[in-house]
């Protein structure tokens, strides 16, 4: 590049460094902004004629040039190569200049690359989150489908990892589902936020020139108008908010992704993942890997360093841009890619993996869960929680030292314990009773899980 082609260079004497014109150029990555930096570029020139700024002739000429670009890329007939300009913008004001000639010089009239950069990132991220927001509502009918295809299964329940107490398989799965609804809340709040036209602010104090801002907001599909012009371009809070709260939605996809490598191990086999998300072994001729699963939890933690990338390089800047403001568009850029590869991955996972009934069923058996239903069968009988706790345990340490299970004890060992039991006793510890008298709103019996995928339904539905 030579000095006279940037935007900056008549004060300069000298051309710059090599290395720092290498340093400082993010051409490489923001030009996946072109598309938004031309269309924000053609309603800032349609702006400028309207107000008279530039005359109608100008007008058309550059909107024309800008629209011949547009169309360009989008049919890939040109490349953007890395080196032939600082940045995005610089890019397209020369690829204009080099059709319209020097009028092209006109379109950066009452702007900054300040306000143009906010711009460009505001309309691309708008457009991603929309897409984010399908791309979970998408998973949401994957684990819907999934819970109404295997109703009545029944599998152990876990905390800390220790059978806890059994539950339906398909609540387990609408457990996720409304995770992902609050992930869909937070994208659908944040897009609130930055839906707020930054242009007009100019380099930091906004311009003399009389130009018409809710034109250029009415152009561009923003709801709303920054209201000051120095935190329009010195703030980034808007992508710091979605990286926050793409964390928290890979934290959860994350959480799926372990329990997919979990059930889909020899040990559990609850779950087979179709052949088309796993790999094999190198040396092993019988692996089968869960490497689609595995990678989404892997891949959390480069979401988690996005968000504090960015924290770190905004937690101290003076207002009102600096050039340290550049180091937002790559993690930007990395979290909406790895999000959007994350969730559609994960619903194709869920949509084409093999249940296996047989082997959850019997992992709910013989393994003490139903242990609750007897200290509050004994509560009902008039004993305190705390009293029917410990003797329950009693019972417990009973079976282990006896190689037994609690639904294999006999009605006269039951009495040793308390003179409470009867014959009602030895019907409610197996897996099945337990589920069914689970009946609170919210919990795992078959009707409660049947009115949650139904009401989860008319969610979606409504959205």
């Amino acid at each position: 590049m030579k000095n006279m082609e940037k935007l900056w260079g008549g004060r300069f004497k000298k051309t710059i460094n090599k290395e720092m014109e290498e340093f400082i150029s993010s051409l490489s990555f923001d030009k996946k902004l072109v598309k938004y930096d031309l269309l924000g570029s053609i309603a800032h020139a349609q702006m400028l004629g309207k107000c008279k700024i530039i005359t109608k002739e100008e007008t058309d000429k550059i909107v024309e040039g800008l629209k011949q670009i547009l169309k360009e890329v989008q049919e890939d007939k040109v490349e953007i190569v890395t080196g032939e300009a600082e940045d995005i913008h610089s890019w397209v004001e020369n690829k204009l200049k080099e059709k319209i000639g020097a009028i092209a010089g006109k379109l950066h009239i009452a702007r900054s690359r300040n306000d143009q950069i906010a711009l460009d990132e505001r309309m691309y991220l708008k457009e991603e989150v929309l897409k984010i927001q399908g791309l979970l509502k998408d998973l949401q009918k994957s684990l819907i489908a999934t819970a109404q295809k295997n109703l009545g299964v029944i599998m152990p329940g876990y905390t800390h990892l220790q059978h806890a107490q059994p539950l339906l398989f398909s609540h387990h799965l609408m457990a996720y589902f409304y995770m992902f609804e609050r992930d869909k809340g937070r994208m659908k709040d944040l897009y609130k936020r930055v839906d707020v036209l930054p242009l007009g602010s100019a380099a930091l104090a906004g311009t003399s020139f009389p130009i018409d801002r809710e034109y250029v907001a009415t152009q561009l599909g923003f709801g709303g108008i920054s209201e000051n012009s120095l935190d329009a371009v010195s703030d980034r809070d808007f992508i710091l908010e979605f990286l926050s709260a793409s964390a928290i939605l890979m934290m959860h996809l994350s959480r799926l992704g372990e329990e997919m490598v979990l059930w889909s191990s020899q040990e559990f086999d609850f779950i087979e993942l179709d052949d088309s998300f796993c790999t094999g072994s190198s040396i092993m001729p019988q692996k089968k890997n869960p490497d689609a699963a595995e990678l989404i939890r892997g891949k959390t933690g480069r979401v988690y360093g996005n968000l504090l990338n960015l924290l770190t390089v905004m937690k101290a800047l003076p207002l009102a841009y600096n050039h340290d403001m550049q180091e937002d568009k790559e993690p930007l850029f990395d979290t909406v890619s790895t999000l959007e590869s994350s969730l559609f991955l994960m619903s194709k996972m869920i949509e084409t993996m093999q249940i296996n009934k047989e082997k959850m069923e019997k992992g709910s058996k013989d393994d003490f869960s139903t242990a609750t239903e007897l200290a509050d069968y004994l509560v009902k009988k008039g004993l305190t929680f705390r009293e029917a706790h410990k003797l329950v345990g009693k019972i417990v340490l009973y079976c282990l030292e006896n190689n037994n299970h609690l639904e294999n004890l006999t009605l006269s060992e039951l009495k040793a314990f308390h003179k409470s039991f009867d014959e009602s006793t030895l019907k409610i510890l197996t897996p099945q009773a337990a589920v069914k008298a689970k009946d609170s709103y919210g919990g795992t019996s078959l009707k409660r899980v049947e009115e949650s995928i139904k009401s989860a339904k008319e969610t979606l539905e409504k959205k």
